[in-house]
């Protein structure tokens, strides 16, 4: 029986083969998501895997039915496993947002699943870190978001010489559109504008030909889209956010790059993505504001400012073993409790039990076995200490990096124990 295209198996470090994934290296990543979010006063939340089709579909349209796994229910409702956590978030905090202090600051981990082709640094299910503030217009709130980003991403080891923010703006990019259209007497229906962002969105993907080609028709000049992109100048608000994040010291992890434009329709002014400085992988992380979709969701009945990011723990964990960021996870066992003598079997576990309740990771032989058997174990887990009873008022502990040895009583185990780093 084999697993689903597209779809992992994590299991316990060392692996099996190269075909399977880290159980270790996924819970790392996480633990860096959550100490950095909850740094940044960000409150951990979560929904319902399988949502409502509608809920997906008022957000981005029926043409992401064909990405879903959706399908009708046993109660007749058309239901969708979770592509994306942020029409989740905007539904519940449409729900409850009089409970909450403005700005909200949240964040979740969520498995997300697309039914789409497989990709180096894309499959059909991945964990995402997902980080939003809501009730917040002025961009401070942006330069806080992308700062928390910059940092996220720092606590892997990652420097300015890994990664790059590009920063750019909708705002400006539909200054452009309006001015340069209205020169231009080009299409004005709200097509021509989806169409021409769409073009923007995949310049850096497509040949010079296949973009000039999409432009003109547009009544757009290709050289006049370089021009505003190189000349690369931020706007009012993107300059308040660099000066923020200059204040931060993380001005020089930022650059205004209007290339990025977020495809995706219910982005309304500031947008960024996070980049491997080499280039070689996909973007790493994505966000920027979606001022309207609370209002949407809701049905016009709750109109909160909202922005937000996501990243991806695939092309993250691919660019930390590329920069060889990633630890040996070895057992996180502190003690291995030796028991040579089967009539001191029941004041051993009374031990274990003790030293676990203490906080203490500890293992043990569950039938008997020979000591060098279990001495052998105890190497294996590279514990920190092995203890092992001499009678059952006293334990001989032995610290395995120094390999000093100690006699002490059955009650003070705790006191002598060193924790495995």
């Amino acid at each position: 029986m084999e697993r689903l295209p597209g779809f992992r198996d994590f299991y316990p470090e060392p692996l099996p083969h190269a075909d399977v994934w880290s159980a270790d290296a996924r819970q790392f990543i996480f633990n860096r998501w959550r100490e950095t979010a909850r740094r940044y006063g960000f409150r951990e939340y979560d929904g319902p895997p399988l949502e409502s089709l509608e809920l997906f579909t008022t957000k981005s349209g029926a043409e992401i039915v064909g990405q879903l796994y959706n399908f009708v229910d046993k109660g007749e409702r058309a239901v969708s496993l979770r592509p994306e956590m942020t029409p989740t978030l905007a539904r519940m905090v449409a729900a409850h947002e009089r409970n909450y202090k403005k700005p909200v600051k949240w964040f979740a981990i969520p498995q997300l699943f697309r039914y789409e082709r497989q990709q180096k640094g894309r499959l059909r299910e991945h964990f995402q870190f997902n980080a939003d503030i809501l009730g917040e217009r002025d961009p401070a709130a942006d330069a806080e978001l992308i700062a928390l980003l910059i940092d996220t991403l720092r606590s892997f080891g990652l420097t300015a010489h890994d990664f790059v923010i590009r920063l750019s703006s909708r705002n400006a990019w539909q200054e452009f559109y309006e001015v340069r259209r209205r020169k231009a007497e080009g299409r004005s229906d709200a097509n021509a504008q989806y169409e021409f962002f769409q073009a923007i969105d995949k310049m850096e993907r497509a040949t010079l030909e296949e973009s000039e080609k999409k432009l003109a028709a547009l009544g757009f000049s290709l050289a006049d889209v370089n021009h505003f992109i190189e000349s690369g100048k931020p706007t009012a608000e993107l300059e308040s956010i660099l000066q923020n994040l200059a204040a931060r010291g993380l001005r020089e992890f930022v650059r205004v790059d209007y290339h990025v434009i977020r495809g995706l329709a219910y982005y309304t002014g500031v947008v960024f993505e996070a980049f491997d400085a080499t280039g070689e992988f996909r973007a790493i992380a994505g966000g920027g504001r979606y001022d309207n979709l609370v209002k949407l969701i809701s049905g016009g009945k709750v109109d909160l400012p909202a922005l937000g990011f996501g990243m991806g723990d695939v092309v993250l964990l691919e660019l930390l073993k590329a920069r060889s960021l990633l630890s040996k996870f070895d057992s996180p066992m502190d003690v291995y409790v030796v028991i040579e003598d089967e009539n001191l079997r029941r004041p051993s576990l009374k031990l274990v039990h003790d030293l676990r309740v203490a906080g203490f990771a500890v293992e043990f032989p569950l039938t008997p076995l020979k000591p060098d058997k279990q001495f052998k174990r105890a190497q294996e887990l590279k514990v920190a200490n092995t203890v092992r009873m001499e009678s059952a008022d006293y334990v001989r502990i032995r610290d395995f990096k120094t390999r000093d040895e100690i006699v002490a009583g059955a009650n003070d185990v705790a006191n002598h124990l060193s924790r495995k780093s």
